[in-house]
């Protein structure tokens, strides 16, 4: 681990914003992939936002055959939870949190920032978002999985207990089956957070009634 921050694709939806969201891609792709969904997004009623899209790390990647691909972490097997990357998971915890210490030295608030990903991304927001110990504005975790889901409740930081956690699945993802999704919610709601859950008819992508659930879910938690 090194001191050096995360490569970002920047945007601003007006000068001088004053909340930020960083959004984590998912497996073999880069922070250019979710750069078009900004335009999609119906955000006239928000404030000025800054969209953070950081690019992981390439590593070899054991599921495929040890390709070095851009990833967050290490994939062992298609079960995805029986074996974790615990080390690897902790490495792109502490390079969000600098993302997020960053956003606060340019002022903005812990409070005014969302963690945001897809597939390994949004097990990335989890990871971070549920033991950073400020609070934050929001999680929003689309197509992915709670990893380290044996230690969440030890590890967890009450201030963000209360934080709004947005959860999108697809009903016919082949590649984080909607079961792996469904089993991460129910922990987290035995554990006590608020999630506002939803699926849709697609398999592992973005759909467009996803966009208009994520920009009216993005209006009601971000600070005005």
């Amino acid at each position: 681990m090194t001191d050096k921050l995360l490569d970002t694709v920047e945007l601003e939806s007006k000068p001088n914003p004053t909340v930020a969201i960083i959004w984590m891609h998912g497996l073999g792709a880069d922070g250019n992939d979710f750069v078009p969904i900004v335009n999609e997004l119906d955000l006239r009623e928000c404030p000025g936002i800054r969209f953070i899209f950081p690019h992981a790390p390439a590593i070899p990647v054991t599921l495929n055959n040890g390709y070095v691909m851009p990833a967050w972490y290490d994939i062992f097997g298609t079960d995805l939870t029986r074996r974790e990357d615990d080390a690897g998971l902790r490495t792109s915890q502490k390079s969000i949190e600098q993302l997020i210490a960053r956003e606060n030295a340019r002022g903005i608030a812990t409070d005014h920032i969302v963690l945001a990903g897809f597939s390994q991304g949004c097990a990335m927001a989890l990871q971070t978002g549920l033991r950073h110990s400020e609070k934050l504005a929001g999680l929003l975790c689309l197509s992915g999985y709670l990893p380290l889901r044996d230690v969440i409740a030890a590890e967890r930081h009450a201030a963000n207990q209360g934080t709004p956690i947005f959860m999108a699945h697809g009903r016919i993802d082949p590649v984080v089956q909607i079961q792996r999704a469904e089993e991460s919610r129910e922990i987290l709601k035995a554990l006590g957070y608020q999630i506002e859950w939803h699926e849709y008819m697609m398999p592992h992508s973005v759909h467009p009634d996803e966009i208009r659930d994520i920009a009216a879910w993005l209006k009601k938690v971000l600070p005005q």
